[in-house]
């Protein structure tokens, strides 16, 4: 039996404030999830207020004195973020942001919070242009339903009776983003028992998806691809000769199609090539992934994070904020304060009422203050982009793009690398040449023959063009695709050309190999 022992070890940890924690987590959201997480904020802390509501109540009271409380919204130290993720995972929110509280209850004073001084303005998240006369105008937003809605929809109006809605319920909602059904029909029975307490069985559940399965779209609902194919399948015209062989094909020679023996399905099959044809014509026009279509919001809007245009060959960056509220403490809670600094008191139930209107501004200021640094972060790195791709941004051409890694910005603005991969993840730009992830300016370096380093964009550009004018009967193999590269003056291997290809997301010849 082991001895219990003691020991003393040091640790050297990276502590984060609630404020850093904050400015990390705004910093990774995208303007749609920026917006989202303004409303929600002005739901859940009612120390937080818009600009709007202060002038309804402005019209109430008349023309009152308004306290400033710019001057606490000043940042006091730069919120540096760390250079690790895990950093953030080693923070209770919760836990630290009490025992913060705990500490400032004691050096609590009220004038900190009442001072007259400073801009009234608070903290505007959209920019006003010199034109006075010209109107704000939101950004349109696309209202549609998802998938899941619209089977939902579908469902409800062919269910015949309570449990069988909850059943199909149960499945639509199991459905993955592309429409299919992953999960076992044996464990959707066990979550309805377990988590609905609503008793079925295989057979009875099987009744249920066959009848999502003639929902629309067409394929929805199928355990893989060969019976989503079918699905589809079914739909058409089963007289019609080409589209029997195309359900002939998917049902018995899946395998062969997708890795396009065409050669073994003619001899199998007992057709010409011909025949052979018009079957694969049918089927490259069925959909592999029902789910990502018109019912899909996600899929097809993007609200673009920053807006660039070339103003006579002088390139001009903006954030987009049109549809985010001007945001600042709220007026009533800053009275109140006023009031008791006024009339202060021993009864300790309007000091723990003081003391909660506290934590509210608090976290209302750091709330503001983290949105003005995301803002400026945001901008700061967009114009060190434009800087280093001021040539794409004037002509567009993706050959234009310079070799760019997140640490040539993060040394270009001084900040850390992890800062810069938070803002170029999932935002997106809006340019007179098309909309664009700040992702797609990012590339590594290739050295060419003359010793110029030149972006990988532009070897995978070139693998695009020569790929798409090849004889689709006779598609290049990676190693005629070297060779072609080595006599433009790319001399990469060809284990690089594989990886280029398939981060372009094409397959091998053979996969690409396509009936005459």
């Amino acid at each position: 039996m082991s001895s219990l022992k003691q020991s003393l070890d040091q640790k050297l940890l990276h502590k984060l404030s609630p404020q850093q924690i904050q400015f990390i987590k705004l910093l990774q959201l995208n303007t749609f999830e920026l917006e989202q997480k303004i409303e929600e904020e002005l739901l859940e802390n009612p120390g937080i207020e818009t600009n709007d509501e202060f002038e309804e109540e402005d019209k109430e009271v008349g023309e009152n004195e308004i306290t400033s409380i710019d001057d606490d919204l000043k940042v006091t130290s730069e919120l540096e973020p760390p250079k690790k993720e895990e950093d953030i995972d080693s923070y209770d929110d919760q836990g630290e942001a009490e025992e913060y509280a705990e500490k400032e209850e004691e050096l609590f004073d009220i004038s900190d919070y009442t001072s007259d001084d400073g801009d009234e303005d608070g903290f505007h998240l959209y920019e006003e242009s010199d034109n006075q006369d010209e109107e704000r105008k939101e950004m349109p937003i696309a209202v549609s339903s998802t998938f899941h809605e619209t089977l939902i929809e579908q469902f409800e109006a062919i269910a015949k009776n309570e449990k069988e809605l909850l059943l199909g319920l149960q499945i639509i909602g199991s459905l993955d983003d592309d429409g299919y059904l992953h999960r076992g029909i044996d464990a959707i029975v066990n979550d309805l028992l377990f988590g609905q307490n609503i008793e079925t069985d295989v057979v009875e559940l099987e009744k249920i998806l066959h009848k999502i399965q003639q929902l629309d779209p067409a394929g929805i609902a199928a355990r893989n691809l060969q019976e989503c194919l079918l699905l589809q399948l079914q739909r058409k015209d089963a007289k019609d000769e080409h589209v029997a062989l195309a359900t002939k094909i998917i049902k018995n020679y899946c395998d062969e199609f997708v890795k396009k023996h065409y050669d073994k399905l003619c001899k199998s099959l007992k057709i010409t090539e011909e025949h052979l044809k018009k079957a694969i014509e049918v089927i490259v026009k069925l959909t592999p992934k029902p789910g990502e279509q018109e019912f899909n919001t996600k899929s097809n809007y993007i609200i673009p994070d920053f807006t660039v245009i070339n103003n006579n060959g002088h390139i001009e960056v903006t954030l987009n904020s049109r549809n985010m509220p001007d945001l600042r403490v709220s007026r009533s809670y800053m009275d109140t304060l006023k009031s008791y600094e006024k009339n202060p008191t021993n009864n300790k139930q309007i000091k723990d009422s003081v003391q909660f209107i506290k934590q509210k501004i608090d976290s209302a200021k750091w709330f503001i203050d983290s949105i003005r640094q995301r803002q400026e972060t945001l901008l700061k790195t967009m114009k060190a982009i434009v800087a280093h791709q001021k040539k794409f941004f004037l002509d567009g051409e993706e050959v234009s793009l310079r070799p760019m890694i997140l640490k040539n910005i993060a040394d270009a603005i001084s900040m850390d690398i992890s800062t810069i991969s938070r803002v170029a993840n999932s935002k997106f730009v809006e340019t007179e040449f098309g909309t664009f992830s700040l992702k797609f300016f990012f590339s590594e370096g290739v050295a060419n023959e003359d010793g110029e380093e030149v972006s990988n964009k532009e070897i995978k550009k070139i693998l695009s063009n020569c790929i798409e004018a090849e004889n689709k009967s006779k598609p290049l193999p990676d190693e005629a695709l070297m060779e072609i590269l080595k006599e433009k003056g790319y001399n990469i291997a060809r284990r690089t050309v594989a990886k280029y290809r398939e981060q372009l997301g094409i397959p091998v010849a053979r996969l690409r190999k396509e009936m005459k």
